[in-house]
């Protein structure tokens, strides 16, 4: 089969161009490196199956040449990261709208069927955890750049749905809840990779906020093995599936146990939101996922328990 990835020098791209390469299929991906790595791919440029470009999912041109050309697509390119949506507005908004919007159109010309990746952002600061796929969100001003990630990706799925319904396109709508593992970087905001790289260093681990914010860690082996079981599974399509894992930690203790597994004599220190990213900055105290709907339909169930996830962070970094 022929597989087009959007984003796929990307952390969850790259590891999914991995795993499809693996099965015998032919990948090509698109991605402009504004988060993601030549690095990441740089170990399947040698596969005869693999090919990729660097563009941007803005290049009409380009993307309906390589719509044309495949069998599947998964899009996963977006602006991610609160500290790149913050910092970069505009283009944050314009990439996930009006990317996806691009990637829908040409995969309604080619009547190819599609995986969208959306989030957990999707909830807002909802306090009804875990959070269902058919609950209602909430959020908070237009004033906090934040939630303009959540809009935007609330607009994606809006679009996909519209497609799926009026055009009879097969689409899966995919929200992510905090996907880790080797490879990814912490220089966007992503907590994780960014606690296990100053533990190692000896850097000051930076909490933002007083800590007792807690989340739910889902390894990206297990976040994969869902996305390509969700695009194999017929009644799949039309759907929206949360998939991560259900561990919940509060990022104090997250910071505390990798500052014990590293043997790190890195201080923990706690900055305001305020001062981390802007004014106003609202964040949700928890972010859990109810996960029964991706269960019932594949029969998903993470492998990698929070512990088995740090310790592959932690030799990614060392190594």
């Amino acid at each position: 089969m022929k597989i087009l990835i959007t984003g796929g020098a990307g952390f969850i791209g790259s590891h999914l161009a991995e795993r499809l390469l693996e099965q015998g299929n032919k990948v090509s991906i698109i991605d402009n490196l504004s988060t993601g790595k030549l690095s990441n791919i740089s170990h399947l440029t040698n596969n005869p199956n693999f090919c990729y470009e660097i563009d941007s999912i803005l290049n009409r041109e380009t993307l309906d040449r390589m719509v044309k050309d495949c069998d599947i697509i998964y899009h996963l390119a977006a602006a991610v990261g609160v500290k790149y949506i913050i910092e970069n507005p505009l283009l944050a908004m314009q990439t996930n709208i009006n990317g996806t919007d691009n990637i829908l159109e040409f995969a309604n010309k080619y009547k190819k069927k599609i995986l969208i990746t959306s989030t957990s952002e999707i909830y807002g600061k909802s306090e009804n955890v875990p959070f269902k796929e058919e609950d209602d969100r909430l959020l908070g001003s237009t004033h906090i750049s934040r939630w303009s990630y959540s809009s935007a990706k609330a607009i994606d799925e809006f679009l996909t749905l519209a497609y799926h319904r009026e055009k009879k396109l097969p689409v899966v709508i995919v929200r992510c809840f905090n996907t880790v593992g080797p490879r990814q970087s912490g220089q966007y905001g992503m907590v994780l990779p960014k606690f296990v790289k100053n533990a190692l260093l000896g850097h000051p681990i930076t909490i933002f906020g007083d800590g007792k914010q807690s989340r739910c860690f889902a390894d990206v082996e297990d976040v994969v093995s869902g996305l390509i079981g969700l695009m194999s599974e017929k009644k799949a399509e039309g759907n929206i599936y949360n998939i991560g894992n259900t561990e919940e930690i509060t990022i104090e203790e997250l910071a505390f146990k990798i500052k014990k597994m590293t043997n790190s004599d890195s201080k923990i220190e706690y900055v305001p939101y305020d001062d981390a990213y802007e004014e106003g900055f609202e964040d949700m105290k928890r972010r859990v996922p109810d996960i029964t709907k991706i269960k019932n339909t594949i029969g998903y169930e993470p492998k990698y328990s929070l512990e088995d996830i740090l310790n592959r962070v932690i030799k990614y970094y060392e190594a």
